[in-house]
């Protein structure tokens, strides 16, 4: 799988426009895990983020920590792998939409729901 780069072609746009670029990346496995992960509970080594996102290959997790780290979104340190400046960025921008997934999971299992940002209407 070649890397997604903004303005060539990647899954979903042949004009490779950023956003699907950063889709492609993230909707690669585990990457969101692995920057969610870094993001939320800080620094980890390899074997460390092996155990945090629930056991994955080796091989899979070396393939994404390259992935992230030429997407500048993760660094190699001497604490281990960390999440870049725009890494941290990207986590912010995506974090609100936990909210929404899980109004919307509570939406598809049938219980009531108020979109994120929404008061419900009174009866």
């Amino acid at each position: 799988m070649t890397f997604p780069t903004p303005g060539k072609p990647v899954r979903g746009s042949r004009a490779g426009y950023p956003i699907m670029a950063l889709l492609d990346l993230l909707g690669r496995r585990w990457a969101m895990g692995i920057l969610w992960t870094l993001c939320r509970d800080g620094a980890g080594t390899f074997r460390d983020l092996q155990v945090r996102c629930g056991g994955m290959s080796p091989t899979v997790l070396n393939t994404r920590l390259k992935e992230l780290r030429q997407a500048e979104l993760l660094e190699r340190t001497d604490e281990g792998y960390r999440a870049t400046r725009l890494g941290q960025e990207l986590y912010e921008v995506l974090e609100p939409l936990k909210d929404w997934s899980n109004a919307w999971a509570r939406a598809l299992a049938g219980k009531p729901a108020t979109a994120p940002g929404r008061r419900k209407e009174p009866a």
